[in-house]
């Protein structure tokens, strides 16, 4: 029996100490090959104008722009300390503001026009959404007829074994204590199809794999 749902936050995460923690954990998840980029473009995210939801300190989007050409990305992040640290990786990733820009701001009420981007994409930060389903009508909203759209996050009801794998394979171990409320505040796959039967977003496929959810689509 899955166990019930612990929000975490809805702020994201805001201290310096915390946002340089979780740095090292997701520098960490890229250099082992860890990140959802691949799949993203796989998608068919790869060309462009798109949207990353909550970047944290911006690597899955650095990537995703180092593995695909002529596009641009915008970005839009709940914690000041989080986009001063993604400003600095995007720098030391040679990419200049006129390829990259990051907004500090509220999903549920972005501030971009309607039809803005060719695509929207988010990893990890699913859980965090307070209310989940407006995000998922401003990602309607702000995306161009026929924009593709890619959000994926952890599951809750992942097995106890592949729960202690995640755990012990978290580095630096100060992250376990996020991890584990991470875990207890993200979705079940049905927990996920009921927000979407009140989201604008009707064309979305949602799977999951042994760790997480993946909702994706085209508006």
């Amino acid at each position: 029996m899955t166990n019930p749902r612990i929000p975490e936050t809805n702020d994201g995460i805001q201290n310096a100490p915390d946002v340089r923690e979780y740095d090292l954990f997701l520098k960490s998840m890229r250099d082992r090959g860890w990140l959802e980029t691949d799949q993203i473009i796989k998608s068919g995210i790869k060309d462009g104008i798109a949207l990353e939801v909550g970047p944290g300190p911006g690597y899955l989007g650095l990537e995703w722009l180092k593995k695909t050409e002529g596009t641009k990305l915008k970005c839009i992040e709940i914690s000041k300390n989080m986009i001063e640290l993604a400003r600095k990786n995007a720098r030391e990733y040679g990419f200049s503001e006129t390829r990259i820009e990051y907004v500090l701001g509220n999903a549920m009420d972005m501030p971009f026009s309607e039809n803005s981007f060719d695509a929207v994409f988010s990893n990890g930060s699913l859980h965090e959404w307070e209310k989940p389903e407006i995000i998922f009508d401003e990602i309607y909203r702000v995306l161009k007829s026929g924009g593709k759209f890619f959000v994926s996050d952890l599951r809750r009801d992942v097995n106890l074994f592949l729960k202690w794998l995640l755990y012990i394979s978290a580095k630096p171990k100060t992250i376990r204590k996020g991890l584990k409320t991470s875990l207890q505040a993200s979705y079940t796959k049905e927990e996920l199809e009921q927000i979407m039967r009140g989201a604008s977003l009707k064309k979305a496929d949602i799977s999951t794999n042994p760790i997480g959810l993946i909702v994706k689509g085209k508006k």
